[in-house]
């Protein structure tokens, strides 16, 4: 097959959910829409994404469709079974788990922190509890300073997340630790990613995390997109998480990107130098600052401010490039709790060189997305339906 595109550009709005899915009542998601109830609060300024199609994807409030939009748009179902960051990713790159990780929604059970503290040969652990990773240092940070014991918590998702002073931990003694507790975490247990989270600062009110975070990732199966691709001799490159979602298995370059500004930067930069391939970026924000922590006016502003830097991205892609946004679940802001949110993602699709103003309406899985990379480069992943045929 002939390659369309010369390089695919993949961006994920991470929560970005664009309305429940048929069985979000089964996770406790009846009636989650991110984006919609994000638009119902206030006049949300979008005019970049509305001319790709936003709009014309499902009715949002003060987001109208457009006659003419200069993309294709649709919209893709999580078909795995979950509603995290791996699950989402994973099937992107043609892995539908049928069976997915387990989370923690009381603690770790006391089999596996006793051996932790065993193996670790740490003084105990504090937390072991669901919580926010800022809230749970304010509320324990002290304490640890005391007692050296590292603060061991989780979240909706399936994380063993490790928070520790850099000063009463050093970061490869923490990262030593996070090792260990990854070789634990098998079978039963074996949650997506242990998460090293350091901080620093002097009491309670100043602590704050640094930006030496480190993931330990399941490593996901061998047959998926990205070493598909790095295996027949094209550029894999992963900007912010996205290295860490898969074990950094098939990467070919990784670029900083710990914030949605910084991630956009480095996107910007992967478009401007030469490569063939995918380049592969994740926008953590929208999940981590304002879905996790139920703030629907900050997800609306970072939407603000990620549409005005779409024509940055636009501008930098070559003629036979092509643009691909979408997410890898909801995280509705505006209802109770903390957790990911079981919702339909939206999918647009931009190039100079596409077809504009296709509908390519319920896609059935997020694999869609990873079959029309392969097949543009003439491969094919396992699983999927490819759109490439529509929009080129």
């Amino acid at each position: 097959m002939t390659q369309r595109f010369g390089r695919i550009c993949l961006v994920v709005l991470d929560s970005a959910g664009i309305g429940e899915m048929p069985d979000a009542a089964d996770w406790g998601d009846a009636g989650a829409d991110t984006l919609g109830h994000i638009l119902e609060r206030r006049k949300v300024v979008l005019p970049n994404l509305q001319s790709l199609g936003l709009g014309n994807i499902t009715p949002l409030a003060g987001l109208a469709a457009v006659d003419a939009p200069i993309g294709s748009f649709g919209k893709c179902t999580l078909k795995s079974d979950g509603k995290d960051t791996t699950t989402g990713h994973w099937e992107m790159a043609g892995i539908i788990l049928k069976q997915g990780f387990p989370t923690f929604p009381q603690g770790f059970p006391d089999r596996i922190i006793d051996r932790f503290v065993a193996e670790a040969n740490v003084p105990g652990v504090l937390g072991n509890i669901p919580a926010s990773g800022t809230e749970i240092i304010k509320q324990l940070g002290e304490e640890h300073v005391a007692t050296g014991k590292p603060i061991v918590y989780t979240s909706a998702d399936s994380v063993f997340q490790i928070a520790a002073h850099e000063e009463v931990i050093p970061i490869d003694r923490l990262y030593e630790i996070c090792e260990i507790a990854r070789n634990i975490l098998h079978g039963d247990d074996e949650v997506a990613r242990v998460i090293a989270r350091p901080f620093l600062g002097s009491n309670s009110a100043d602590f704050k995390r640094t930006e030496n975070r480190h993931d330990y990732a399941v490593p996901p199966p061998t047959d998926n997109l990205l070493p598909l691709l790095a295996n027949a001799g094209l550029d894999v490159v992963c900007i912010g998480k996205i290295a860490s979602i898969y074990d950094s298995l098939g990467v070919t370059e990784e670029l900083v990107g710990k914030n949605n500004d910084q991630a956009v930067d480095s996107t910007i930069e992967a478009l401007n130098a030469e490569s063939r391939g995918l380049i592969f970026s994740n926008l953590v924000d929208f999940d981590m600052l304002y879905g996790h922590r139920r703030d629907p006016e900050g997800y609306a502003r970072a939407l603000e401010e990620f549409d005005l830097r779409l024509p940055e991205i636009m501008s930098a892609m070559k003629d036979n490039d092509l643009l691909i946004l979408s997410a890898d679940h909801g995280n509705d802001p505006t209802k109770e709790g903390s957790d990911h949110t079981r919702e339909y993602v939206p999918l647009l699709v931009y190039g100079r060189e596409a077809h504009a103003g296709v509908a390519l309406g319920t896609r059935q899985s997020l694999s869609d997305i990873g079959q029309t990379i392969a097949e543009n480069f003439g491969l094919r992943i396992a699983d999927g339906v490819s759109f490439l045929g529509e929009i080129a």
